[in-house]
């Protein structure tokens, strides 16, 4: 079966996070996605975390499906290089601070002269333009200035950041979201343009309704910990074995299937009942009756239990439990690929299944510069010609 992206091709020019997780969503899915890096300055992503046998592993995982190659764009010779690129390619993917690229001679005009349909996806922290642009800009940035943090832990403790690359991770769906519009776009138009996403946006866009609550309201979203302010019971509680599980009722149904089960049919009655935020404003005996009920049993037991009741239970996994799982088993979640660092690299599969247009991963990431001289032959570069960009340091 042919992928969905079968025959784009992709110019990575970005480095951390957003851009290349974006990257490699494209290329699960069938785009040939070049990874281009500095010769002498390789993505620092490759350093980031565990290591084995001085082999990166977070970069297994987000350089996955790419192509490596070096090039200094800084340089004319580079410059030259990637125009060239740019007339076979589709898309650019690239999140150098704003007017970078410009300062380079491969502003969206230049690329443009080179392929009128070409695609610049556009990366950074706060936008192309406006009082922030030139800043530097990270997720963690984002996840404070979104509003994340605000309404994230206790209500008596700090503001509190995801220990991961949430917003890099939402920006990246959401930069491989907007590249698809575009070239879907294309199709119709027959012209590239320029994608612009500023990291700080997309995190907030998936939490809630919160600028519509206080401009209307003026009402601004507490930290709740793990219970949340429209409906409860919903927290974790943990097992006589030592287990936690996540209980949720966002269903009206569902929450009076979970007190029937723990004994409290009783609240089913009571006016508060019947709604979530009044449930939310009763959460403490509503928690003090799971807890006492799922506290005197094991966890085999209350899931059991509830799945008997239709009510809704999952335990708090490690990452350990999430490999033995069943169900993630079953989806295949999980996927091992065969690499010629390490052997064998397992890692989160595509994010989807898609039945005519599938997506896979062919491979882990490549060692820096692995195809460099594979991408220039292929532009029609020469031995000679090659080597010479080498010796000045241009890859």
């Amino acid at each position: 079966m042919i992928p969905a992206l079968d025959g784009v091709r992709v110019i990575e020019l970005a480095t951390l996070f957003a851009g290349p997780l974006a990257g490699a969503t494209l290329a699960d899915f069938g785009a040939d996605v070049v990874k281009v890096e500095h010769p002498r300055k390789p993505d620092p992503s490759r350093g980031h975390g565990p290591s084995k046998d001085g082999v990166g592993l977070w970069w297994k995982v987000l350089g996955r499906n790419k192509r490596a190659m070096t090039l200094d764009l800084s340089t004319p010779d580079g410059r030259d290089v990637l125009l060239r690129m740019a007339a076979e390619a589709d898309v650019i993917i690239e999140n150098f601070r704003p007017g970078t690229l410009e300062r380079w001679g491969l502003g969206y005009e230049e690329l443009a002269k080179a392929n009128p349909g070409l695609i610049l996806t556009r990366v950074t922290g706060f936008g192309q333009f406006g009082p922030y642009s030139a800043r530097p800009g990270f997720g963690t940035l984002a996840e404070a200035m979104s509003g994340f943090a605000a309404v994230t832990g206790e209500p008596d403790g700090p503001p509190t950041l995801p220990p991961f690359g949430l917003a890099d991770g939402i920006a990246a769906l959401s930069t491989a979201l907007a590249t698809s519009m575009a070239l879907n776009s294309r199709h119709t138009t027959g012209r590239g343009q320029v994608v612009d996403l500023a990291i700080i946006e997309p995190i907030m866009a998936l939490l809630g309704p919160q600028i519509t609550w206080y401009t209307q309201l003026g009402y601004k979203q507490p930290r709740t910990g793990n219970r949340s302010s429209n409906n409860a019971p919903r927290n974790t509680y943990r097992t006589a074995d030592g287990r936690w599980l996540a209980v949720s009722t966002s269903a009206q149904s569902i929450a009076e299937r979970v007190v029937k089960l723990v004994g409290r049919p009783d609240f089913i009655d009571a006016d508060w009942f019947a709604t979530g935020s009044g449930r939310a404003a009763h959460a403490d005996e509503l928690d003090a009756a799971v807890s006492s009920w799922v506290g005197a049993r094991p966890a085999s037991e209350v899931v059991a239990a509830f799945e008997d009741a239709q009510a809704a239970v999952a335990p708090v996994y490690e990452i350990d439990d999430v490999i033995a799982d069943p169900q993630f088993q079953a989806l295949g979640t999980v996927h091992s690929v065969p690499d010629d660092e390490l052997g064998e690299v397992a890692m989160q599969n595509v994010l989807f299944r898609m039945s005519g247009t599938p997506g896979e991963i062919r491979f882990a990431g490549r060692p820096h510069g692995a195809d460099t001289e594979a991408v220039l032959g292929e532009l029609g570069l020469s031995g000679d010609e090659i080597a010479e960009l080498r010796e000045k340091g241009a890859i």
